[in-house]
């Protein structure tokens, strides 16, 4: 077991529900800051145990902040962990809340998981986070749900809404998808069971490179890399 694991199955806690996979893909993607001062968002306080698990497993390093639409939650804050209390599908106080926070290592959203929260979270916080930071949205199941306005290829479910991601990051190899801020600031996708990860990179457009003596004569080698990024349709 992990760390994060580890802390979950002690109990010395308050409540923490997660599905037993996420643990690895916590780990996974975020012991790279475990040693570092950083910020992190947490959308979705409930009982407030992840808030101990998060307190723990960064060593003490992290500055917490947390949202949460129940007032009650506010009773969790502490020396290095601040609660907000709102609504994540709410655009103007997601703006403002972003004015007041700092830049951020770290945004988890494990907030209502309703359609309209996630995407309107992602809209509004993904900038806020840092260029090498994470952005991470779980129980993405609920995106094939009725209740929480999803359902299986429906539009307006976050499951289709980041399928266009993938476009987005190949933006420079076509002119059907303009080259944005979310392609010149996300290094690659992490799709998995109920959780999408987003790791932030500066980039620019990709080039290739040659080394070593050619073997044989192959006239049809380079006509994949025969148009300039710029000009393919």
């Amino acid at each position: 077991m992990n760390d994060l694991e580890q802390f979950f199955f002690d109990n010395e806690h308050r409540l923490i529900h997660k599905w037993r996979h996420y643990f690895e893909i916590y780990d996974r993607h975020f012991s790279r800051l475990r040693d570092k001062k950083i910020n992190i968002l947490e959308i979705g306080v409930m009982h407030g145990g992840s808030l101990q698990m998060w307190q723990n497993y960064f060593k003490g390093n992290a500055m917490i902040y947390a949202l949460d639409i129940n007032p009650e939650c506010k009773k969790f804050e502490s020396e290095n962990v601040k609660v907000y209390i709102g609504s994540q599908e709410d655009k103007k106080f997601l703006q403002e809340l972003a004015k007041e926070l700092p830049p951020l290592d770290l945004l988890i959203d494990d907030g209502g998981h309703s359609m309209k929260q996630q995407i309107t979270t992602f809209q509004q916080l993904y900038d806020k986070v840092k260029d090498d930071g994470v952005y991470l949205i779980e129980d993405l199941h609920t995106s094939y749900m009725k209740f929480y306005g999803g359902g299986y290829k429906k539009s307006k479910s976050f499951i289709e809404f980041s399928k266009n991601f993938i476009d987005k990051l190949h933006a420079w190899h076509t002119k059907k998808v303009p080259v944005d801020n979310f392609t010149m600031s996300t290094h690659s996708l992490h799709f998995y069971d109920s959780i999408l990860v987003l790791e932030k990179r500066k980039m620019s457009a990709p080039f290739d490179v040659k080394s070593g003596t050619p073997a044989i004569v192959d006239k049809n080698a380079d006509m994949l890399l025969a148009k300039p990024p710029d000009i393919v349709s």
